[in-house]
C-alpha cells in the first residue's frame, strides 16, 4: 500500500475513531497556527503503510487544528496517536513533548460527539456561526482529493455536514446568521466615527475562504471600495469573479493611506508593521484593522498607533453574543441524537462480516443439495419447482438470524452472536475478516452478500429461474 492511500476499516470490527484537538478553548491562537504548519502533508505522511492508522482528515481553521484518524482497534488507539503527534511535531517544528501537550485526545463517542459540535458551530468562538460548517465539508473535500478518507471517516464527515445543516434549520442559531467576521465587521462600525460602511474604503489582505466570506458580507453591508492584496499574485484572479480592485506591491501603500479600514485574512509572510502604517501621511484619518489570520497579518504594535484600533481573534472571541439558553439546548439535543444514531450504525456494521460468513455457509450447503436435484431429475420443472422452494425457505429462514445480528450489534454484543455461529456451525467470522476497500469502493454490506458470494450462481435466493432457460447449465433448455 503506497503513502496516502486508506487502508479502510475491518469487516465485521467497529472502527475506532481518534480525534486530537487544540482550538481556541483550551490554549492561545499563536500555539494553534504553529500546530497548523505543514498541516496539510501530515494526513498523507500517516498513512505510509508504517502505522495502524486506516485514514485521516485534517481540519484546520483560524482557531482550531484538529485531526480525526480511524484505527482498525482500541489497542491501536495509543500508536495511532503517536504517529499523529510525530508527524505533527516534524511538520511543525515543535517537540513531540509540546504537541502531546496541547493536544487533547477523544476516542469513540466522543471523537464522534466532538466533530458533530464542532460543525454545528457550538464549539466556537461565535457560538452557532456558520462558516465552520463549510470548512467542515471542506476538510472532508481535500482529505478524498488527497485519498486519505477512509469510508468510515467519509460516513462520519458527511453526517456532521447534516447535522449542522439539521441545528441551521431547526433552531434560533441559524436563524441570525452570525460569524466569526460578522462580529468582526460589527465591531469595526462600532469603533468608528461614522458606522456606516457604503462610504468606506476597504483593503483586504487574501483570495482564500475567509476572504471570500469579507468580501460577500462587505458587499451585503454596501461597500463599494474594496482593493484586495495578495502576496502569492491572485488578487487578479480572485477580483475577476466577486468584483473590487486588484493590488500590487506599487498600488498597495496608496491604498494603504487612503483606507479607513484593513480586514487581514491571509496568514502568509507579508506582514504589514506598525512602522508601514506610521510613515503614511494619512492626515489623521482614523483607521481600523481587522485582522482574522491566524499568523498576524498585522503587526501586534498597531495598537500603540494613535488613531489605529486592532480587531483580532481573540477580540471576536470577547464579543461575540451570548446565544440563547433554549436555541442552545436544542442544538445540543439535535447534536446527541445525530451522535447517538451514527454510533448505532456503527455498531450495527459490526455484525456484517458474521452475516455474511452465515449466508455464505449456508449457500455452499444450498447449492451442494440444489445440484443433487439437477443430477437426479435434470432440467425438468419439477427440479425447478424443488430449487425455487429449496431458495425461498433459505432465504426464510436467514431472516432471523439476520435481524438478532444487527439487534446484538447495536447493543455491542456481536461477540455472542459470533461465539453462537461458532458453536452452531463451526463458522468463524472473525478469522475470514480481510481489509475492507477505500472510500472509493465501499465495502460489500451483508444485503448484497448473496449475490457475491457466487461469482455465476444459478439462481438467488427465492428467485425462480426462467421458463426458458436451464439453471444447471446456463443455456436455452
Amino acid at each position: 500500500m503506497g503513502p496516502g492511500a486508506p487502508k479502510g476499516g475491518y469487516h465485521g470490527t467497529i472502527v475506532v475513531f481518534v480525534s486530537l484537538v487544540a482550538s481556541h478553548s483550551d490554549i492561545d491562537l499563536e500555539t494553534v497556527a504553529l500546530l497548523s504548519a505543514g498541516s496539510s502533508g501530515v494526513a498523507s505522511a500517516v498513512l505510509d503503510g508504517t502505522t495502524p492508522v486506516s485514514g485521516a482528515v485534517v481540519l484546520a481553521t483560524c482557531n482550531r487544528y484538529e485531526v480525526y484518524c480511524e484505527a482498525p482497534r482500541e489497542d491501536d488507539v495509543e500508536a495511532a496517536r503517536s504517529a499523529v503527534i510525530a508527524q505533527i511535531s516534524r511538520a511543525s517544528g515543535l517537540t513531540e513533548h509540546q504537541v502531546s501537550a496541547v493536544l487533547a485526545t477523544k476516542t469513540g463517542a466522543d471523537a464522534v460527539d466532538h466533530l458533530f459540535s464542532v460543525g454545528a458551530g457550538l464549539d466556537s468562538a461565535v457560538i452557532g456561526e456558520r462558516e465552520i460548517a463549510g470548512q467542515v465539508r471542506r476538510a472532508l473535500i481535500e482529505a478524498q482529493q488527497n485519498g486519505t478518507a477512509s469510508g468510515p471517516l467519509v460516513r462520519l464527515f458527511q453526517t456532521a455536514s447534516r447535522t449542522a445543516k439539521e441545528v441551521g434549520t431547526q433552531t434560533a442559531l441559524g436563524g441570525r446568521g452570525l460569524s466569526i467576521v460578522s462580529v468582526a465587521l460589527d465591531l469595526a462600525a462600532d469603533l468608528s466615527p461614522d458606522a456606516g460602511w457604503a462610504d468606506k474604503s476597504v483593503v483586504l489582505f487574501g483570495t482564500g475562504a475567509y476572504a471570500g466570506a469579507t468580501m460577500a458580507l462587505l458587499k451585503e453591508r454596501g461597500v463599494a471600495d474594496v482593493s484586495v492584496y495578495s502576496a502569492s499574485g491572485r488578487a487578479e484572479a480572485f477580483v475577476a469573479t466577486r468584483g473590487g480592485t486588484a493590488l500590487d506591491e506599487d498600488t498597495l501603500t496608496a491604498a494603504l493611506a487612503s483606507a479607513d479600514v484593513l480586514v487581514g485574512c491571509s496568514g502568509g509572510d507579508r506582514r504589514i508593521m506598525a512602522g508601514d502604517i506610521a510613515a503614511l501621511d494619512r492626515s489623521e484619518r482614523p483607521l481600523v484593522a481587522i485582522d482574522l489570520a491566524l499568523t498576524h497579518d498585522f503587526d501586534p504594535a498597531f495598537e500603540e498607533l494613535d488613531g489605529v484600533d486592532l480587531i483580532t481573534l481573540e477580540s471576536v472571541r470577547m464579543a461575540a453574543p451570548t446565544e440563547q439558553a433554549e436555541a442552545l439546548r436544542e442544538a445540543r439535543r439535535i447534536v446527541r441524537t445525530a451522535a447517538d444514531e451514527f454510533e448505532a450504525e456503527q455498531r450495527e456494521r459490526s455484525a456484517d462480516a458474521a452475516i455474511v460468513a452465515l449466508r455464505k455457509h449456508t449457500q455452499s450447503v444450498l447449492e451442494a443439495e440444489v445440484e443433487k436435484v439437477r443430477a437426479q431429475h435434470g432440467c425438468t420443472a419439477a427440479a425447478e419447482e424443488v430449487e425455487f422452494a429449496l431458495r425461498r425457505m433459505m432465504r426464510q429462514l436467514l431472516h432471523i438470524p439476520t435481524v438478532r445480528g444487527r439487534e446484538l450489534a447495536a447493543e455491542g454484543r456481536v461477540d455472542e452472536y459470533e461465539a453462537a455461529l461458532e458453536t452452531l456451525y463451526g463458522i468463524a467470522p472473525a478469522a475470514a475478516r480481510q481489509p475492507a476497500p477505500s472510500a472509493a469502493q465501499p465495502a460489500l454490506s451483508a444485503e448484497a452478500a448473496p449475490t457475491a458470494v457466487a461469482a455465476h450462481p444459478p439462481v438467488g435466493f427465492g428467485q425462480a429461474p426462467g421458463a426458458d432457460q436451464c439453471p444447471a447449465t446456463g443455456t436455452d433448455g
